[in-house]
């Protein structure tokens, strides 16, 4: 086994024993839990190294570096980045799940692809708005627009922790916000929270969908 090998194979065994810890300590089926791999500034040959591990789901946020490495490794691919309008078209090429969709507008051109994909709403947890998602009063209103579109199926709703609020506190208030909308919409089942730096808490908190990166690949370069 070559040693970048060996090292992805070292973290992916270490993330998968932490999220078995969690999910257990907070009374879950460790199955529950979708682990999505945030394969952004990595190189197609550490995906197929994943692939080869037995990964098939992986997350990017960029549009431009995700098509060329959806197009090269057959898996499914998680858009979770800021929506830009422009780039709508494009992501809807290679993108299975999208997980930050905020406004009528993006539900409105994602519901333009030719494909189907599964979607998240994003919510914001600290108020800001625009980057960090809609506000938990604009959600009903944006599942209503997906549910009436053909080609988009909801699957519940995704948040990132604010800078400066205890992961804790952040995904017990998300957990509040989810527990309504999901009696509102009772086929949104689903929760994507919790990154390499906070999953156990989300996990605790009742999230379906992890996304983690450089706790399996490393500290990445910025570019």
């Amino acid at each position: 086994m070559n040693t970048r090998k060996a090292e992805v194979t070292r973290n992916l065994e270490e993330v998968k024993e932490r999220i078995n810890r969690a999910a257990q300590s907070a009374g879950r089926v460790p199955a529950e839990i979708n682990l999505i791999v945030v394969t952004k500034t990595f190189p197609v040959s550490d995906i197929e190294i994943l692939r080869e591990l037995g990964e098939v789901n992986f997350g990017e946020n960029r549009d431009q570096e995700a098509a060329p490495k959806a197009l090269t490794v057959a898996a499914t691919w998680h858009f979770q980045g800021q929506i830009q309008s422009n780039k709508i078209k494009s992501i809807c090429e290679w993108a299975d799940v999208i997980h930050s969709i905020s406004s009528e507008k993006e539900v409105l051109k994602f519901a333009q692809s030719p494909r189907q994909h599964q979607v998240f709403l994003q919510v914001s947890l600290d108020g800001e708005l625009g980057r960090g998602g809609a506000s938990p009063a604009e959600l009903a209103q944006l599942a209503d627009l997906v549910n009436e579109s053909k080609n988009l199926e909801l699957m519940g709703l995704m948040a990132v922790a604010p800078l400066g609020i205890e992961p804790e506190k952040a995904f017990a208030d998300l957990a509040q916000i989810n527990q309504g909308f999901q009696s509102q919409f009772p086929n949104a089942k689903y929760l994507s929270a919790g990154m390499s730096g906070d999953f156990e808490a989300a996990i605790k908190f009742g999230a379906t969908h992890i996304r983690v990166g450089s706790s399996i690949l490393g500290s990445r370069s910025p570019h």
